[in-house]
């Protein structure tokens, strides 16, 4: 390992090379099929070709200029996620963290316009993660990830999913802003909130005047068979919603998306960006949107997930020993373990298949959106055999 690099990531020791579809190559030219994807990141995969040629004719064009001109990719961009969601505006920045952050002050700043500075308090949720700046950190309230950075910021309070009496009462106090949830928890261990838990919430927050804010960084842009994971019920939908991760198919760009009425207080001024936006990024993510959008690209999403969820749950049958459950939504897909998460992932590498790790000692499955049916039947014969050494190995330590 490098002692030139910040030593905050626990790095696997693999060398990545290039990416082609669902498969990684190290240097050396050995191959794994990828379920990790950039963590649910790369949605098309690896070096999909009309991104390449997106960012190939953008890059010879035009990179970076500021935001204080127009530039024509956002307002496409933009119109192309109105189109398709309850927004109404559009900010682009560079991160999920980033679109997080946005979307908190834009929930603050709505009632601090409406004469009600006080209410400044955002619920969030155990098991939850919005990213890793301090905003992100405390609305999703992981004492690990807090612990050594200063006192908690004021105005952050942590419910657990369950507690439909004490999410009530906070959202009717009178000091309270926001709620912010995913409606797939991704970090948390694949936890997949249901239709009722989300018009329930909406419900009381619009009852209350408190904002609803939706994560969708990782389960959006078509990780769950839909465009976006809450477009699965009907009356759910936010007043504001972060954006990232697939929605520049692996280049960086974040969002937050937004009713009129919710960003009423986001004036000239109030927020902005340097890199956010600019020409490279929205000529990739509007490449990238145009492939996800199609019915032709979700509808397989939801045909290979069905398949893989199927025989993953045949695998759970085989090594119930190994497999507790098997849950999530679409291709955002937890596998709660036996054996320490950790300790398998490595595991499956050496059986040529990445997986990442998650919350309650799960793995997850984030591949690519154009996964075949037989790359998704070789992604259960290789943790197959995973599960089978990983038998073999804790009998031997035994």
């Amino acid at each position: 390992m490098s002692d030139t690099l910040l030593g905050v990531y626990s790095r696997a020791p693999l060398v990545v090379d290039r990416g082609e579809g669902v498969w990684l190559y190290d240097v050396d030219g050995n191959r794994w099929l990828d379920c990790v994807m950039g963590i649910a990141t790369d949605g098309l995969g690896h070096a999909h070709p009309k991104l390449v040629a997106a960012l190939e004719a953008q890059a010879n064009k035009l990179w970076h200029v500021s935001n204080i001109f127009r530039i024509p990719g956002q307002e496409a961009l933009a119109q192309r996620l109105i189109d398709s969601t309850f927004a109404d505006v559009v900010f682009f920045g560079n991160s999920g963290s980033e679109a997080i952050e946005g979307a908190l002050k834009t929930a603050r700043r709505y009632h601090h316009v409406n004469g009600s500075p006080e209410r400044i308090d955002v619920i969030g949720f155990a098991g939850s993660f919005h990213g890793r700046t301090y905003a992100a950190v405390n609305a999703s309230g992981n004492a690990s990830y807090l612990d050594g950075f200063g006192p908690r910021l004021p105005g952050y309070v942590q419910l657990t999913l369950d507690d439909e009496a004490g999410i009530a009462e906070a959202i009717a106090r009178p000091t309270t802003a926001a709620v912010i949830v995913e409606p797939v928890q991704g970090e948390g261990g694949a936890r997949a909130l249901t239709g009722e838990w989300l018009k329930r919430v909406r419900d009381l927050c619009t009852q209350h005047g408190v904002l609803l804010i939706y994560d969708e960084v990782q389960s959006g842009m078509g990780r769950t068979g839909k465009l976006f994971a809450h477009q699965w019920f009907e009356g759910v939908e936010p007043d504001i919603m972060a954006i990232a991760k697939a929605l520049g198919g692996g280049f960086p760009i974040g969002a937050f998306l937004a009713t009129k009425e919710a960003a009423k207080g986001m004036v000239v001024g109030t927020h902005g960006s340097t890199f956010g936006g600019n020409p490279l990024a929205m000529a990739v993510g509007i490449a990238a949107f145009d492939e996800i959008a199609k019915e032709e690209t979700l509808a397989h999403a939801r045909a290979v997930s069905a398949e893989l969820v199927q025989q993953l749950n045949a695998l759970k049958d085989i090594h119930g020993d190994m497999i507790v459950d098997v849950r999530g939504k679409g291709l955002l897909i937890g596998l709660k373990l036996v054996p320490n998460n950790r300790e398998f992932m490595a595991l499956a590498r050496d059986h040529g298949i990445l997986v990442a790790g998650g919350g309650e000692n799960c793995v997850r499955l984030l591949p690519s959106l154009l996964l075949s049916g037989a790359e998704a039947a070789e992604v259960v014969t290789r943790l197959d055999a995973a599960f089978a050494d990983a038998r073999t190995r804790l009998a031997r330590a035994a």
